[in-house]
């Protein structure tokens, strides 16, 4: 054992749906379960302790008009941690952010890369816009820029038709989508309408982002193939919004978005209650500010989605999904510790009262 200050973490520990244990202590930034020999300069936190909390659909590097600076980037990723968000699924981001792996204070980020998007079909400046025939091309890419996860813009807007509209013909979705499959990476597309799922998955996508026009025929083929969602229901709340600001121009996309945020918490739950895993995701960056984890948490409690699920969805069945470890033998000391116990009330999520990161308490 090195001269590095041992931290006890005294109470009860949630290492999984049906687990909890007394007490661990945090040896050299890792976790053990056996009080270790000759420990001096011991400190001690006392609360309920969950993993690290999981934002699976978060932008660190991007703001409301693209790329943003390091210390702008840096600011969003303390905003994360503060709240406990300890590890990050960034679902797109233009921002170069690889810097950030040798911050031990920072979040650890899962990458997907950088957008790709049809073009002009798309907030600007934040995809890579291409065509079709070029799609295979910047899927390869990305996947490789990436951490083992590729996003594509699975749906926008078409001006022509005045309405939501996938932005793929399936052909092109199928090859690009083996072509990550070949290099190793899970694709994943932001998807708001209905017609665009069908194609994406049985080309075999691994996950869809908002998932708001998933329908009771669709239902089956996403429990048939796996596909997980990030609802997003944080970032959902801002379509009616949205709405308004289109009425004029689209009336039609105008109507559609209203009908999907109304519907929202019923897809969200016979979405869970069908068995597609169901993973928090807030979207933050572009327009949405950073720290919003337990508020969407709380909104999947709302949409019907147990607590204890619902935390799951945050924390060790996110990491597990993931590929992460969570609070067991040796794995890196992320947990966020809290005063009552958050499966009574995951509201209590907003208020952490100790985060530690890499066995450091950061907050």
């Amino acid at each position: 054992m090195s001269d590095r200050a041992v931290l006890h973490v005294k109470g009860r520990i949630l290492t999984g749906s049906d687990e909890v244990r007394d007490g661990l202590w945090v040896v050299d930034g890792r976790i053990s379960y056996d009080r270790p020999v000759g420990a001096r300069d011991v400190r001690t936190v006392e609360g309920w302790a969950l993993p690290g909390l999981v934002d699976a659909h978060c932008h660190v590097g991007l703001g409301a008009h693209g790329p943003v600076d390091p210390d702008v980037a840096e600011k969003q990723a303390l905003t994360d941690r503060e709240v406990g968000t300890l590890l990050i699924r960034d679902a797109g981001s233009p921002s170069d952010t690889r810097w950030i792996d040798d911050r031990e204070d920072l979040p650890k980020i899962i990458r997907a890369g950088r957008h790709i998007a049809r073009t002009r079909r798309y907030i600007r400046g934040y995809a890579h816009e291409v065509e079709p025939d070029d799609l295979v091309v910047y899927v390869a890419r990305e996947a490789r820029r990436g951490d083992g996860w590729v996003k594509l813009v699975g749906d926008w807007i078409d001006r022509e038709v005045g309405d939501l509209a996938p932005s793929w013909p399936r052909e092109a979705a199928e090859a690009a989508i083996a072509e990550a499959h070949r290099l190793g990476a899970r694709v994943t597309a932001h998807c708001f309408a209905e017609n665009s799922l069908r194609d994406l998955v049985e080309s075999g996508i691994d996950c869809v982002e908002h998932a708001t026009g998933l329908t009771d025929e669709l239902i089956p083929l996403f429990v048939s193939r796996g596909v997980a969602i990030v609802p997003t229901l944080v970032n959902i709340a801002t379509f009616p919004g949205l709405a308004a600001g289109g009425e004029s121009r689209f009336p039609r996309w105008s109507a559609h978005m209203r009908r999907l945020h109304e519907r929202r918490y019923d897809t969200v739950r016979s979405a869970y209650d069908a068995g597609i895993p169901v993973f928090v995701g807030t979207d933050a960056g572009g327009t949405l500010p950073h720290g919003l984890v337990a508020a969407e948490v709380a909104e999947l409690v709302t949409a019907g989605i147990p607590p204890l699920a619902a935390l799951s969805a945050t924390t060790w069945g996110a990491r597990e999904w993931l590929g992460r470890p969570g609070l067991v033998e040796g794995a890196p000391a992320d947990l966020v510790v809290y005063e009552t116990d958050p499966r009574a009330d995951v509201r209590v999520l907003a208020a952490p009262r100790r985060v530690v990161l890499n066995g450091t308490v950061v907050s």
